[in-house]
C-alpha cells in the first residue's frame, strides 16, 4: 500500500510541478496587466514541438531547447506587441477575448506546420526507471522537479533583487504610481509575456518525454495551469506553485484510488470548493506574495 501511494504521489508532484510553471505564467502576465492570459497553453505547445522539430533536424538537444525558449519568447512579445498593446485601452473582457483568439490562431499554425500527429522527445537521462520506496520513478520526472524548482529560485531573485524585477513588482501593486516614478510600464508588460511564454515553453519541453507533444497539447494543460493560479490566488506566485502541486496531487489519488476517468473532474471540483470557501483563492489576500 505505501509503494502505491507514493507511486501516485511522485507521479502528482511531477504534473503538478508542470502546472506550476504554467500557472506561474499567468500569474505574472496578471499582475502587470491584469489580463488572464488564454494562450498561455500555447506556449507550452510552441516550446515542446519547436524542440521536437529541431531535434529531428539535427540540432543538439540543448541547442535545440535554448532556441524553441527563445522562439516561445519571441511569440510572446509579439503577442504583446501586435495584439495586446493596440487595445491597451480596452476593457478586461475584449482583451481576455484577444488572448482566446490569439490561442486559437497559434494552435492553427502548429497544426499546419506540424500536423495533427503526436511527437515525443527521447528523455534527457535515460529511461531506467529508479525504484524509491517501492515506487518506480521516471529520471524525467527528476528533470521535471529539478528544473522547476531551479526556475522559482532564479524568479525568486529576479523579482527580489534586479531592478526590473523590482519595478515589475511596483507595477503590480500600482500601475499609476509606477509609471509616476519612471517605470516604463509597456516594457514591464512586454516583458512579463516574455516571461510568461519562457516558463510555458520550459514547461511544454519538459513533459514531452513524459507525455507527447501535439499541436493541440496547450488546451488541457493550459487549463490546468490556469486551475492552479486561481486555487493559490490569481497573481500570487506562491499560490500557483501551492495550486499546481495541490491539483496534481490530486488528480493522480483521485485517478489511482477511484478511477481515471475522473481525474480531469478534479480540478473543476478543486476550484470550486476553493472559490466557495476562499474567494480570492489560497494566498489571494496576501498582496506581498504577488509576484
Amino acid at each position: 500500500m505505501l509503494a502505491e501511494f507514493l507511486q501516485y504521489l511522485f507521479t502528482g508532484i511531477t504534473i503538478g510541478a508542470t502546472y506550476a510553471l504554467v500557472g506561474l505564467g499567468f500569474a505574472i502576465i496578471y499582475n502587470a496587466s491584469h489580463v488572464i492570459n488564454f494562450a498561455q497553453g500555447e506556449f507550452l505547445m510552441i516550446g515542446g514541438m519547436s524542440t521536437v522539430m529541431l531535434t529531428a533536424m539535427g540540432v543538439p538537444l540543448p541547442v535545440a531547447i535554448l532556441l524553441a525558449v527563445a522562439a516561445s519568447a519571441v511569440i510572446g512579445i509579439a503577442l504583446e506587441k501586435l495584439a495586446i498593446e493596440p487595445a491597451k485601452d480596452a476593457d478586461i473582457v475584449p482583451l481576455i477575448i484577444i488572448t482566446i483568439g490569439a490561442s486559437i490562431f497559434l494552435r492553427g499554425v502548429a497544426q499546419v506546420i506540424w500536423g495533427k500527429e503526436f511527437h515525443a522527445l527521447p528523455s534527457f537521462s535515460g529511461d531506467a526507471p529508479v525504484v524509491i520506496g517501492g515506487a518506480t520513478v521516471l529520471p524525467q520526472s527528476f528533470w521535471v522537479l529539478g528544473v522547476s524548482i531551479a526556475v522559482v529560485v532564479a524568479l525568486g531573485y529576479f523579482f527580489n533583487r534586479t531592478l526590473i524585477g523590482k519595478a515589475m513588482i511596483a507595477t503590480a501593486f500600482n500601475k499609476d504610481a509606477a509609471r509616476l516614478m519612471g517605470i516604463n510600464t509597456r516594457f514591464v508588460l512586454m516583458l512579463s509575456f516574455a516571461l510568461s511564454a519562457i516558463l510555458g515553453a520550459v514547461a511544454g519541453i519538459l513533459v514531452a518525454p513524459i507525455t507527447f507533444t501535439s499541436y493541440d497539447i496547450g488546451i488541457g494543460l493550459g487549463l490546468k495551469g490556469f486551475v492552479a493560479a486561481v486555487i493559490g490566488g490569481l497573481g500570487s506566485g506562491v499560490g500557483a506553485i501551492v495550486g499546481g502541486l495541490i491539483l496534481g496531487i490530486s488528480e493522480a489519488m483521485a485517478a489511482g484510488y477511484i478511477s481515471s476517468e475522473y481525474k480531469d473532474a478534479v480540478a473543476f471540483i478543486l476550484i470550486l470548493a476553493i472559490l466557495f470557501f476562499l474567494p480570492s483563492g489560497l494566498f489571494g489576500t496576501r498582496g506581498a506574495e504577488r509576484v
